[in-house]
């Protein structure tokens, strides 16, 4: 008789958990990892032209050489120094830094703008680069992939089990989108032990989390910094960073730490901050892009979300989206042909139209879906050299709804003349020197600074406006 050996799904799980597990570099601890350190790098090699596509370099080499430096440094003291790291910092007003996978680290613009000193920014670069020497974002692939293991299993456990696993799956992935609180106390836990090995003060670290949730405050939760909500935030942080700066200042015998704050306002002296009109922005109801020339107006209400790609509408409660970007193509019909195929729509009907002495094809068209039929509605404009595609979106249901709305920004498409468009400028940091002593409030007085803009300011030099300054401190203001 021939003996049959089960291996039960479960099993098989089991083997695959024990058989892919490595040392992590910080902990000294085995660990399931599904990602190997070249699978890390190439990993980061592949987003790296994606995210600076997406958000563009910041066009400062001085600051662009100074995360370089300082990251290098960092490396040389960290748990991975195997990694070929690269540092940037991408043009973008959202307040964030992030890190991918392969030693890739990002800061955007709107962050460095908010630090008010060195040891402020090597906290938060330390921070990153923890996530990269601790694997966390491998961890988060391979808790991920764990998961879908896991689906499968229960699909050949229970083959009734199969249609849900569309819907497990995507659950699974949001799931996993953050970072969880133990990969950020380690985080923070790494940021303060680097900086201060490279000798900077990790107490401003505590402090600079003070600033992030004060715009967060202010903002009444609508605008928080794109840091914390990617980073989740536990209430007790500051103190616990605190407490681990000063444990670091024993351990390693240091108390000249640095904090380099005159220096670091110098260098941002003239920093682009907020929206950077050149990449187009949005007044009264109407978006502009002085650059590539051209205007539409936006229906009122609607929110708008502008990338270096493109631009996204949405109304209110949310039936129904625009978007606007270039489109590849030699000709309207070629590129109305590939939005098609490349969106699996169903030509409904099409036509050629004249938009404000403009050349375009106008394109209806359906996609059928389980939960029913999207409908889009299509303008493709040539203008200046190139199509721009906008495209309006919504349930079919709906659509009658909302076709005047899309009708009215992509029919008034038209070139930009007005002079006061084309060359508005962006506001910027300007570094200046307090006139007196007294409070902030007192000093931002003195430099005319708008009185509605005190607290935003404030909260830029992360100060409080009835804090004591002294004569000739540098603080930030804003001007053109």
């Amino acid at each position: 008789m021939r003996t049959h050996t089960l291996f039960t799904p479960v099993f098989i799980v089991l083997v695959f958990i024990f058989s892919s597990c490595s040392t992590n570099p910080v902990t000294g601890k085995k660990e399931f990892m599904l990602l190997s350190k070249s699978q890390e790098i190439e990993m980061g090699k592949q987003s790296d032209p994606e995210i600076v596509n997406f958000f563009g370099l910041y066009d400062d080499k001085n600051l662009q050489n100074f995360i370089q430096d300082r990251g290098k440094k960092m490396v040389a003291v960290s748990h991975r120094e195997d990694l070929k790291y690269e540092f940037k910092i991408v043009d973008s007003p959202v307040i964030n830094a992030f890190a991918v996978p392969g030693g890739y680290v990002y800061f955007t613009r709107g962050i460095m703008a908010h630090f008010n000193n060195e040891a402020e920014f090597a906290g938060v670069l330390g921070h990153e680069i923890g996530h990269i020497t601790a694997r966390h974002s491998a961890k988060q692939y391979s808790s991920s992939m764990l998961a879908q293991v896991g689906l499968v299993a229960g699909m050949v456990i229970s083959p009734e089990f199969a249609q849900f696993a569309d819907i497990a799956q995507q659950g699974i992935g949001l799931l996993f989108l953050q970072f969880s609180r133990n990969h950020e106390k380690e985080s923070d836990k790494l940021g303060v032990e680097y900086s201060t090995k490279i000798g900077y003060d990790a107490e401003e670290m505590a402090g600079f989390f003070q600033t992030l949730h004060r715009i967060g405050q202010v903002s009444g939760g609508g605008a928080t910094p794109t840091f914390l909500s990617t980073h989740p935030d536990p209430q007790d942080r500051e103190q616990r960073v605190q407490k681990l700066a000063t444990d670091w200042k024993k351990k390693l015998n240091q108390d000249n730490l640095k904090t380099e704050r005159d220096s670091y306002l110098q260098m941002i002296d003239g920093m682009v901050y907020g929206e950077d009109p050149k990449q187009g922005f949005v007044e009264n109801n109407a978006f502009y892009h002085p650059v590539l020339k051209f205007k539409f107006p936006i229906p009122k209400q609607w929110t708008v979300q502008n990338t270096p790609q493109q631009v996204q509408m949405a109304e209110r409660d949310g039936n129904a989206l625009m978007v606007m970007s270039l489109a590849k193509g030699n000709s309207l019909e070629e590129t109305g042909r590939a939005i098609l195929e490349q969106n699996q729509l169903e030509l409904v009907e099409s036509k050629e139209l004249n938009v404000n002495g403009l050349s375009a094809l106008v394109v209806i068209a359906d996609q059928k879906q389980e939960q029913g039929t999207i409908r889009t509605l299509t303008y493709l404009i040539q203008y200046d050299g190139n199509i721009y595609n906008m495209m309006g979106i919504s349930r079919l249901e709906d659509f009658n709804n909302y076709s005047d709305a899309f009708v009215s920004s992509m029919g008034n498409f038209s070139e930009l003349k007005d002079p006061n468009k084309l060359n508005v400028k962006p506001d910027r940091i300007i570094i200046k020197k307090i006139p007196s002593s007294g409070t902030l409030a007192q000093a931002f007085s003195a430099l005319n600074v708008p009185k509605n803009r005190a607290e935003e300011l404030a909260i830029l030099n992360g100060m409080n406006l009835n804090d004591k300054v002294e004569k000739d401190m540098l603080i930030k203001t804003i001007g053109k």
